[in-house]
């Protein structure tokens, strides 16, 4: 009867564990990847902001800031190995009070990026407003798996990807996160023809150059490659090309994700480092643990019956001697 017992055990311990070998070895790149039915809304505020308003013409300083941005996947564009997500963010002024507040600036982008890296792709109507420039380096997210070094992130301004070193860890809001930090300076974007009066400059109409000093630091759950917080100090500005100094600023400031939107990101990044985990090793060790003990008894079962039949034919023959 323990034979039957014990070659049952056997097997379905070999089973288990060929079963945890191949969720180790092959599941999680299967099943581990970003989301394709992404939705978050995320703000970040800043204050003593400066900034070009087109309702006054004219500069607007001291400035309380507040930009909101709603991601949303687009499921129907993505693939097994590719994500695409749409990006809406509105930029306000709330100085003055009232909910948006004045409109600043309004931007949407659509990128496709690998599901795994991060990195992004140049397909699926992947765009910035109504440009469709050449797509690099990592996008909304870093790899599943960040690593301690510096990875090229996008910057929808410059329309390029520029390096963001990885600077040390953190604790925010009791999750271990990475800090990588983008540094951009001096670097011009664009072309803008503008009134001469509004610069101070004797022309009807200039054209000047437009550019970006920034240093975004970004705050990265190490598990997801999801950035929790993110702090972004930027200043757009025209520049004068026969004096080499600011002629008008249009946008300048710090913006710092707000404690709600820091706390809904821990919540989401922990719950999905909780299920990596799973998929990764907790329950591949478990199954593999339980294999083994069924491989263990099932062989102790198989082998206690060789030794009873043994002793039992020896118990015969020695009957049979003495009769």
């Amino acid at each position: 009867m323990r034979r039957p017992v014990g070659v049952t055990l056997t097997g379905l311990g070999a089973f288990l564990l060929v079963l945890a070998l191949m969720s180790y070895l092959f599941l999680p790149g299967q099943i581990i990847k970003f989301p394709l039915n992404e939705y978050t809304v995320s703000r970040l505020t800043g204050t003593n902001f400066t900034y070009f308003s087109e309702a006054s013409v004219s500069e607007v300083d001291g400035a309380t800031v507040r930009a909101v941005a709603t991601t949303q996947g687009n499921v129907v564009s993505g693939t097994g190995s590719t994500a695409v997500w749409t990006t809406e963010t509105g930029v306000f002024d709330i100085t003055h009070g009232g909910n948006p507040g004045s409109p600043i600036s309004y931007s949407t982008e659509t990128l496709a990026f690998d599901r795994r890296t991060g990195v992004l792709e140049n397909c699926c109507g992947a765009e910035v407003g109504t440009s469709r420039p050449h797509f690099s380096g990592q996008g909304y997210v870093w790899p599943l798996g960040v690593q301690k070094k510096t990875y090229d992130v996008y910057n929808t301004t410059l329309l390029a990807a520029t390096p963001a070193d990885y600077s040390g860890t953190t604790s925010v809001d009791g999750l271990n996160t990475y800090i990588f930090v983008q540094h951009i300076t001096n670097q011009q974007f664009g072309k803008v023809t503008v009134p001469g009066s509004l610069v101070n400059m004797s022309p009807a109409e200039v054209t000047l150059p437009e550019y970006l000093n920034a240093t975004y630091t970004y705050y990265v759950d190490p598990v997801t490659g999801s950035p929790v917080k993110e702090i972004e100090n930027q200043s757009e500005t025209l520049e004068n090309t026969s004096t080499g100094t600011t002629a008008l600023t249009l946008f300048s400031g710090t913006l710092t994700s707000t404690p709600a939107t820091v706390q809904a990101a821990v919540s989401t990044a922990s719950s999905y480092d909780t299920e990596i985990s799973i998929v990764q090793s907790i329950g591949p060790l478990v199954a593999g643990l339980v294999a083994i003990v069924l491989l263990v008894l099932g062989v102790l079962l198989i082998a206690s019956e060789g030794r009873e039949e043994y002793e039992y034919e020896e118990d015969d023959e020695a009957v049979g001697a003495e009769a």
